[in-house]
């Protein structure tokens, strides 16, 4: 009870004391207060709402940011998977395309000259032959041995007369050369139509090269197009001919290119090799300046050199000896007191490494190499080995086979039409690379001697195709089907094939005369063939029908 009591006058105690009429001066600024306050607070507010408008807006801008990103990022991705799919169809093309160029390539090696036994392909070609009556067997028959089978005896008598005068005038030639200085002739070879017995038209010509080599210490070493070096498209066939010395380094040494001082020697070299004055290799027959041997020099070198031969034997012939023809260096013509003459080409050459492939420095009559890019360029010939395989499919043909005779009678046909239109870019030795190809395709029975009308339709045709396609390939370079027993080197076999028609793609003027040229022999061959024909009897043409090819 006490305690309740207690409470109660405590609290009643406590509201009085709180009452708010005890402290009326206190409580008289409450309402200046409270104005103020509210002011605070309203500033207080307009801050924060400030604050919270830059907050938003710092937000906003970092959103836009991010968003600026992610789009930024999802371009960038896009992009790479559309250059990885670029990539993708960039390499697919790439693969495709070399897929095809190796398929051509394989083509080429595998097919090129595959035409043997390709009946249909000839029957769909003869579109320049319509119309074109194409002598019968009898008057090929002839023909053949009216105008071409009596020439042989007379090549034959001409090829052992010009080679022994030939062997003579080296021997003197060697005998008026110092053997320290000037360059080592060997001995001649015959080549060409007069060496494989197809030539027909006279004047007869021989053709001979003569191999020749630098003095010690020197010696020749052979780059050619196929080998590795950098040669454009329009130097194909060609090569060139460094001279060195003998135990020179291809790459040179150091001395050659820093001046060592007077007072200082290259290990390697004396002080007599370790200088090269121009005028030197000049005396070798160099280009001015270069190490490289010079065509030029060396056929005027090669002239000077048989003319002192010459008047050292020339008493001992009936005869005079004189070069025939300016654009022919070594066109050489022998002239009798009769009137009569006898022509022949000597033609210095480089033996390429231990081949018989061969540098030529002068083509005669410019047939192969009109347009040689330099005087340092020499051309390839492989006569020696077109020569040799002749020699050596003909012991696989049957007796008297057809075809030197197809290569003769196109031969004859070809020359009379230039004597008639004027020459063309087509040349005897295009018509030889036909053979070439048709000899390595045709089995062996196709070349009998009843054949020779069949085979000579199909040189023809195989050169039709060859002028509609602008593609007569060389046949040894390129041709991975040479009989091993010639000896032919590795590295022109493993050659892209060489298009001997390559010349005449740029020149349209040239290529359509060719294709004139032979379009007009067709249609004058009858005529030609018959010219030169004796009468044929009735009775030998009976049952025997004309048939256009």
């Amino acid at each position: 009870m006490p305690v309740g009591l207690f409470r109660v006058c405590l609290l009643v105690i406590t509201a009085i004391v709180n009452h708010p009429l005890f402290f009326p001066k206190e409580n008289g600024t409450v309402p200046e207060n409270t104005e103020e306050i509210i002011q605070k607070m309203k500033e207080r507010e307009e801050s924060l709402r400030l604050e919270q408008l830059r907050l938003e807006q710092e937000i906003a801008d970092q959103e836009a940011t991010q968003k600026a990103l992610e789009k930024a990022a999802v371009v960038v991705e896009e992009s790479k998977e559309e250059r990885v799919r670029w990539d993708i169809w960039t390499a697919l093309s790439m693969v495709i395309f070399l897929l095809i160029e190796l398929w051509r390539q394989d083509f080429q090696e595998g097919n090129w000259q595959d035409i043997g036994g390709e009946e249909d392909d000839m029957a769909v070609l003869g579109k320049a032959f319509k119309g074109v009556a194409f002598p019968d067997k009898a008057v090929l028959a002839s023909f053949y041995e009216k105008r071409i089978l009596g020439t042989t005896g007379d090549m034959a008598r001409m090829r052992e007369m010009v080679e022994g005068f030939a062997d003579d005038l080296l021997e003197a030639l060697r005998s008026v050369c110092n053997r320290d200085a000037d360059m080592e002739v060997e001995d001649c070879m015959g080549v060409g139509s007069m060496y494989e017995n197809w030539r027909v038209r006279k004047p007869f010509v021989c053709d001979l090269i003569v191999p020749f080599a630098p003095p010690e210490p020197y010696c020749f070493r052979c780059q050619t197009w196929c080998s590795g070096d950098a040669f454009p498209p329009d130097e194909q066939g060609y090569g060139t001919i460094k001279v060195c010395r003998a135990n020179e380094d291809t790459t040179g040494c150091i001395c050659d290119k820093t001046k060592l001082g007077e007072d200082m020697l290259c290990l390697l070299h004396s002080q007599v090799s370790s200088t090269r004055p121009s005028s030197e290799m000049e005396d070798l027959l160099c280009f001015k300046n270069t190490q490289y041997l010079d065509a030029d020099q060396v056929m005027k070198w090669f002239q000077i050199a048989v003319t002192k031969a010459w008047n050292r034997i020339s008493h001992k012939y009936e005869f005079d000896l004189s070069f025939s023809l300016l654009d022919s260096p070594g066109a050489l013509k022998i002239k009798f007191k009769s009137g009569k003459s006898i022509a022949f080409n000597l033609t210095p050459v480089v033996q390429y490494e231990n081949s018989d492939v061969y540098f030529i420095s002068h083509f005669p009559r410019s047939s192969l190499a009109a347009d040689i890019p330099s005087s340092t360029h020499w051309f390839l010939t492989f006569a020696v080995y077109e020569r040799r395989f002749i020699q050596l499919v003909s012991k696989t043909l049957p007796a008297n086979a057809c075809h030197v005779s197809c290569l003769q009678i196109l031969s004859f046909l070809h020359g009379k039409q230039c004597s008639l239109t004027g020459p063309s870019g087509l040349t005897n030795y295009h018509l030889k690379t036909v053979l070439l190809h048709l000899l390595q395709t045709r089995p062996s029975q196709d070349w009998a001697p009843e054949k020779l009308e069949a085979r000579l339709q199909d040189m023809l045709k195989f050169l039709e195709k060859c002028l509609h396609e602008k593609k007569l390939y060389h046949f040894f370079i390129g041709n991975g089907k040479v009989p091993a027993e010639l000896g032919f080197p590795i590295i022109f076999q493993r050659a892209e094939p060489l298009n001997l028609f390559r010349p005449f793609v740029l020149r349209r003027d040239i290529y359509r005369k060719m294709v004139d040229t032979f379009h007009e022999m067709l249609r004058n061959m009858s005529a030609l063939i018959n010219e030169y024909t004796v009468h044929i009897p009735l009775a030998h043409t009976n049952g025997i029908r004309k048939e256009p090819l």
